[in-house]
């Protein structure tokens, strides 16, 4: 995807989660981050949405600390929220394409700049849809190659790092399969964090998961069940993934 192609999902996914949020009012209660009420949920993302656009907007090399949300609720908070929105996109769209800036994920990407469009673009798709869990209404579709995206860089970005939970004791193999885009992936897992290649390796799987990629998206980043139809062979490699791939 182009960077102007995440910004505009950004921009789009950012003032959706807006006025969820304000439908659902700061107070309810967010299934999908269990603790959290949809204040949080927005202090949360507009404080990741100046954290970013600050390492593109003073081309820091280094990575600093994460801002401090302030304690406002209601109108107030969403205003606020809104503003940091509105100044990300601004940022993003302005920055010179060629900017150094501090990264953070192994998944290769074209530039510093286009590393941070995709990240925030994603970063707002999947907290939009906790939004919406906490309205109650039923996720907005996601176009299929963003969505195809956003599961390449939840399996080679964040489940490359050491940070990731989703280890077995014995080499496993987990394969990932977009049913409407033809995109795949198997996941090698061990004691070490997982190793992701695109494509089927002729390697057996253990498990696979196939399913649009709009309902992997949203499965894989545990806001709709895994479990299911869409998983075939050893289930408790899914169910491990429930219980260990979340992002903190």
């Amino acid at each position: 995807m182009k960077i102007s192609e995440y910004v505009e999902t950004l921009a789009q996914e950012g003032e959706l989660l807006a006025d969820t949020a304000e439908r659902a009012g700061t107070e309810a209660p967010v299934p999908t981050c269990p603790g959290w009420r949809v204040a949080d949920l927005v202090r949360h993302t507009g404080a990741v949405h100046r954290w970013a656009a600050g390492y593109v907007r003073d081309a820091a090399v280094e990575p600093g600390p994460f801002p401090d949300a302030p304690e406002l609720v209601g109108a107030e908070l969403l205003a606020w929220y809104r503003e940091g929105h509105e100044a990300l996109v601004r940022t993003l769209t302005d920055a010179p394409a060629d900017v150094q800036c501090w990264t953070f994920l192994p998944t290769a990407a074209p530039s510093p700049l286009a590393f941070w469009a995709r990240r925030q673009a994603h970063e707002t798709a999947v907290h939009r849809m906790d939004a919406e869990a906490a309205l109650g209404v039923v996720y907005a579709p996601v176009a299929p190659e963003f969505a195809e995206d956003g599961v390449d860089e939840l399996l080679t970005g964040f489940h490359a790092r050491p940070r990731s939970r989703m280890r077995t004791q014995e080499p496993r193999v987990m394969r990932v399969r977009a049913a409407d885009t033809g995109a795949v992936w198997t996941v090698h897992l061990s004691p070490e964090p997982p190793r992701t290649v695109s494509g089927d390796t002729g390697d057996p799987a253990d498990c696979e998961v196939i399913g649009t990629a709009s309902w992997l998206y949203a499965a894989l980043w545990n806001r709709l069940p895994l479990m299911g139809p869409g998983v075939t062979g050893d289930e408790s490699l899914a169910r491990q993934w429930v219980e260990a791939a979340g992002i903190g």
